[in-house]
């Protein structure tokens, strides 16, 4: 499969649900109150030009340019969900791009900082990302990623992972998605094996369990969003949602409430060294800085069934 051809599968499926993954995970929060998207942007505080890679429809950049200071950017391969993006009340001159991580369309040294959520783990060509990563940002600046992470035990989305394996594991090949991205970014060794090529640190791991609990419709409708559901045709759909409102039936609480936990990696590096430059990581469009104004990931995929969890620039939006 190649990485052409994945992303058109990525392009496709947010052209039907741009904002998928902010669906699943705008409401889902952690231990301490905060979602996913308030952590990443708790994460590079302080720093002022910060580019989402795999910005999605907007909710990212939204939260980062409510920072003082702050000076995002973002790029999408969604064009459905970069116009979510533009709706959002971002600062004048905030820079959204239609383009692939693979060839960032801006400066060397722009940026202090690169954000991605649920989307680095979708794109190929994985090294061609962190030269493009590393070229854009200044020395020293930073990298912090939201990556998927696995079902919490013994709740509604270890019961999801098992009935929809099993339903794809009856699917015709028609009816399931392309291998996405590189199973190196899942695992800390294997995204320190990719990084530091193009010069950044060792990287630091943290595991953060979110809750996605709720009333059963509700969470079904957050896990229901994963790649994998889109291409069963409509009676495996169904099917997977009966079965599941079964299971979920005997783990809800007396208020009504499923308990449902997902796991996600906050990935931090920093940039040590910026490697020579070369014509496959200098494009000539690379040209083109954004304007220094002051401005602006999923379908959350199944990690233990795919390697892809939410679209993005370069294989990727949320």
């Amino acid at each position: 499969m190649t990485t052409t051809s994945q992303e058109a599968f990525l392009r496709a499926f947010h052209a039907e649900r741009p904002a998928v993954t902010t669906d699943a995970f705008a409401g889902a929060r952690a231990a301490d109150g905060r979602s996913s998207y308030e952590i990443l942007r708790d994460r590079v505080a302080g720093h002022g030009r910060v580019l989402d890679l795999g910005c999605g429809d907007g909710l990212l950049l939204e939260l980062l340019a409510r920072t003082e200071g702050c000076r995002p950017a973002g790029v999408d391969l969604s064009p459905e969900a970069l116009a979510l993006a533009r709706r959002r009340p971002l600062p004048a001159g905030t820079t959204l791009s239609e383009s692939r991580a693979q060839h960032l369309p801006f400066a060397d040294d722009t940026f202090d900082a690169c954000v991605s959520h649920m989307a680095l783990m979708l794109m190929g060509e994985v090294e061609q990302v962190a030269a493009e990563v590393a070229r854009v940002l200044r020395p020293g600046g930073m990298l912090a990623c939201v990556i998927g992470g696995g079902a919490v035990g013994g709740e509604a989305y270890e019961l999801f992972v098992g009935l929809l394996r099993s339903a794809i594991g009856t699917a015709p090949a028609e009816q399931r998605i392309p291998a996405l991205g590189d199973r190196r970014t899942r695992s800390r060794a294997g995204l320190d094996s990719v990084l530091a090529p193009a010069g950044f640190a060792p990287v630091d791991w943290e595991t953060v369990p979110i809750d996605l609990s709720g009333p059963v419709e509700q969470v079904w409708d957050a896990l229901a969003g994963v790649y994998d559901v889109g291409p069963l045709d409509a009676a495996t759909v169904e099917s997977l949602r009966v079965d599941f409102l079964a299971g979920a039936k005997k783990l809800t609480a007396p208020n009504g409430i499923v308990p449902c936990g997902m796991n996600v990696h906050l990935v931090t590096t920093n940039l040590t060294a910026n490697p020579a430059p070369s014509p496959e990581t200098r494009p000539a469009a690379h040209a083109a800085a954004i304007p220094q104004t002051r401005p602006a990931a999923h379908a959350a995929a199944i990690p233990e069934l795919r390697p892809a969890a939410h679209p993005a620039a370069g294989t990727a939006t949320a």
